[in-house]
């Protein structure tokens, strides 16, 4: 007899844009392509503690004990999904849409059903290709404990639930101008019209990664440049200031970093924390580069890294 009960959750939906149209073009190859980008998204799945329940045609449900690790999975998933297709033609990249809702399924056995599940797949299928829609309840969850900019999308209707679903599209891009801006709210509205609801949606700009990044290194510049007319102004033949200067510079770059997606996070954690030992030698010179042996251990796991993404990478 199956084992039923509710439980509340986060549900993550993701499905491949015109995958109709890949498989009319290349069977074989789209469905090697699928088995290797799905196999990634799985890998990233666990990574943040989640587990996949179902997979079906191009389709994948998931679900997560933590509302903010499924985000931070879907932002890796895309990420690096995105690093996947910048190696294949444009006709052959294989586009993936993620939603995301927190609500109270039915659970039997190893899946999961009710309102909750159809509201993911409801979101997921108003998503842009290579694109995140969350619903309000995981909005108000992760708004101020993830460093990327969410934007308003309006009421998204839903079968058994009136008045609809506020929903949130995630912005991943660490810089945003107003032509790309324009691009993709076009986007949302061709989304929007093949999902059955209205194309002409409001967007509410919110906290978009570039505005904390920003305040952060300016915040960092004011406190840099104030200690170090602090050092000048009691000079006492020692520039102490370098040492919180450098702790600053490293923390700014750490968060430019992880806001910009074109670079692997991995290697460019390791590459700041090369360059800061590099620095740390030279602020303590005593005629010896000791720096070069961590220097190699990191430029071994950055070429690890590497490899790697270029083994699980589509090569066509």
């Amino acid at each position: 007899m199956a084992d039923t009960r509710r439980k509340l959750t986060t549900i993550f939906s993701a499905d491949v844009q015109d995958y109709t149209r890949l498989m009319r073009a290349d069977e074989e190859g789209t469905l090697a392509t699928l088995k290797r980008y799905r196999d990634a998204m799985t890998r990233l799945i666990e990574a943040h503690d989640g587990r996949v329940i179902n997979t079906w045609g191009d389709g994948l449900i998931a679900d997560f004990p933590s509302v903010v690790e499924a985000l931070r999975a879907a932002i890796d998933a895309q990420n690096e999904l995105a690093g996947y297709n910048a190696r294949s033609k444009d006709d052959a990249q294989m586009l993936f849409r993620i939603g995301i809702n927190l609500g109270d399924v039915i659970t039997e056995d190893d899946d999961i059903y009710g309102d909750g599940v159809n509201v993911a797949a409801r979101l997921q299928a108003s998503a842009p290709a290579g694109g995140i829609v969350i619903s309000n309840t995981v909005y108000d969850q992760v708004r101020n404990k993830i460093a990327v900019g969410f934007e308003f999308l309006g009421q998204l209707e839903v079968k058994n639930i009136d008045g609809g679903v506020p929903s949130y599209a995630v912005r991943i891009g660490a810089s945003d101008d107003s032509g790309a801006a324009a691009d993709r709210q076009a986007e949302w509205g061709r989304s929007a019209e093949q999902s059955g609801r209205s194309a002409t949606v409001p967007i509410e700009a919110a906290a978009e990664p570039t505005g904390l990044t920003g305040k952060l290194m300016g915040t960092l510049a004011v406190i840099g440049a104030g200690l170090a007319a602090l050092n000048l102004l009691t000079w006492r033949g020692v520039f102490w200031a370098a040492w919180p200067l450098l702790a600053f510079a490293v923390l700014a770059a750490l968060r430019w970093v992880r806001a910009n997606r074109k670079i692997d996070r991995v290697i460019g954690t390791l590459a700041v924390a090369g360059l800061a030992l590099v620095a740390i030698n030279l602020l303590s010179w005593r005629g010896v580069f000791w720096a070069v042996w961590p220097l190699l251990a990191i430029a071994i796991a950055a070429g690890i890294r590497w490899v790697m993404r270029q083994r699980d990478g589509v090569r066509r």
